[in-house]
């Protein structure tokens, strides 16, 4: 192996450790680029990281935004780190006569089962954490958390 063999394989390693679980970085990084992009659609959003453990990382909420959004953000994050799946998808298992149909009224009422939560991804393929984003529609919702799924990758590979 020659040194930028060494180098690059110290980078993947050093990458791979820091996905494991979102960091306070990674989730002030993944925060910014989701509220620019909420502004850019007129949404004032709560966006809301867990780690892969389903705890809290950050929290923030755009000026003027609902207050109730706050907690919903914030379920939506434990949802997608807890379960390992985004809320429009386990909508769907959890509608009535679906396999998963009740869940929302588990786990304390933290489970939400409407779009706009994310789980985000390491290198491997493993759950790291989970976002979450409230504030405009359903569809709003959706749209940037699954835009903050994408810029997780980027940020993890810039790391």
């Amino acid at each position: 192996m020659d040194a930028r063999q060494v180098e690059e394989a110290v980078r993947r390693a050093v990458q791979s450790a820091l996905c494991r679980s979102v960091t306070l970085r990674q989730a002030r990084a993944l925060a910014k680029a989701v509220r620019c992009r909420a502004r850019e659609m007129g949404v004032k959003a709560v966006i809301a990281v867990s780690d892969a453990h389903a705890n809290p990382v950050l929290c923030e909420a755009e000026e003027g935004a609902y207050a109730a959004s706050w907690d919903i953000a914030l379920n939506k994050a434990y949802t997608c780190a807890a379960l390992k799946i985004s809320t429009a998808a386990l909508a769907e298992l959890a509608a009535p006569g679906g396999e998963l149909y009740g869940i929302q009224f588990t786990n304390g009422g933290k489970i939400v089962v409407f779009g706009g939560g994310e789980p985000l991804e390491g290198e491997n393929g493993q759950i790291c954490g989970g976002l979450g984003v409230s504030g405009g529609s359903a569809a709003q919702d959706t749209e940037l958390a699954a835009y903050g799924r994408q810029k997780f990758w980027e940020i993890c590979r810039n790391a």
